[in-house]
């Protein structure tokens, strides 16, 4: 007894929340096709994407299938009845895989299921390309900081004790170029963590230019750490892979950073309340301190004519 056969059929219908754009994209990307051969396969008719498929082939092929948005059913093939008369060798003794006319206009792009695309993008830190989700953005722009502070403060330091060594401006400047470098460097690649953050949101990299706007840019960057990425493959690709312990540790580095900021605000404040206090405590003590010294005086200038008069007074009696 013969296993029995599965076709993998589609009619243009699509997964709920996903719109037809983003269908055809992943279903380009799985077949390694074109949008336009893509677009054949969303006229309506019923068409059969893979045919003679065992049942774990067949469900394999429709997992991918549903990843990508699409809407496809397994379908058991029908039973054949052979007749060895009707039979005819095909040239060089190779049997079709499939039923479809290769000349139809509604022929799909064939793939073997081993080679649908993986269920994780490759994470690329340093492109445009790619997404990444809330977690791994925090982590990766936490590496970002810690790596640029150093790199700043060492060309402050050089660029200072050059000026002190040779008492020139010169190396002040060449610090501080060597210090913009830097900085604009990371910020490119800031940039790139970005735009890998909006395609896991599904939207295009060049919104980034909001955050140049007044106001709107002070509040973007907290949209990108708080809404959450597309499930599913989406235009850019597949979802990236899932959050590793050391992702997790970095992002939550970001909470400590804060906690020393506001910690390290409050403290600045408060030094400046104490000294002003205290400032404003000894000014007062040292005046109250003048006045009494000054009421004291004429006091003793007062009493000092009347010794006179007494002398005055003992040489009348003599």
């Amino acid at each position: 007894m013969s296993e029995n056969r599965f076709n993998i059929v589609f009619d243009g219908a699509l997964l709920p929340g996903v719109d037809t754009t983003t269908a055809k994209l992943n279903l380009a990307e799985l077949f390694k096709s074109d949008v336009s051969a893509i677009e054949r396969l969303f006229s309506g008719r019923k068409v059969s994407l893979k045919n003679n498929l065992s049942q774990n082939e067949a469900q394999q092929y429709l997992d991918a299938l549903h990843k990508s948005g699409i809407d496809a059913r397994i379908e058991a093939e029908p039973s054949i009845q052979l007749n060895l008369g009707e039979i005819q060798e095909q040239p060089g003794g190779r049997q079709p895989d499939s039923v479809i006319d290769p000349v139809s206009p509604y022929a799909p792009p064939r793939a073997a299921v081993g080679e649908t695309f993986a269920e994780y993008a490759t994470l690329k830190p340093f492109s445009f390309e790619g997404r990444i989700g809330r977690l791994r953005y925090l982590a990766w722009t936490m590496v970002l900081t810690l790596a640029m502070l150093p790199l700043v403060g060492l060309g402050f330091w050089v660029a200072t004790n050059w000026l002190l060594a040779s008492d020139s401006i010169a190396g002040l400047v060449v610090g501080g170029l060597i210090a913009v470098v830097v900085v604009l460097a990371f910020a490119f690649v800031s940039i790139q963590f970005n735009v890998q953050r909006l395609h896991d949101l599904g939207w295009s990299g060049w919104l980034w230019l909001i955050n140049l706007v007044p106001f709107v840019g002070s509040i973007f960057p907290f949209i990108l750490i708080i809404a959450p990425g597309n499930t599913g493959a989406n235009q850019y690709g597949p979802p990236p892979p899932r959050n590793t312990t050391a992702v997790k540790l970095l992002a939550s580095l970001w909470l400590v950073m804060i906690v020393l900021i506001f910690v390290a605000t409050f403290a600045g404040i408060f030094g400046a309340l104490q000294e002003d206090f205290d400032s404003g405590a000894s000014s007062s003590y040292e005046s109250s301190e003048y006045s009494d010294q000054t009421s004291e005086e004429p006091a003793v200038d007062a009493a000092e004519p009347a010794s006179p008069s007494v002398d005055y007074e003992e040489e009348e009696e003599q």
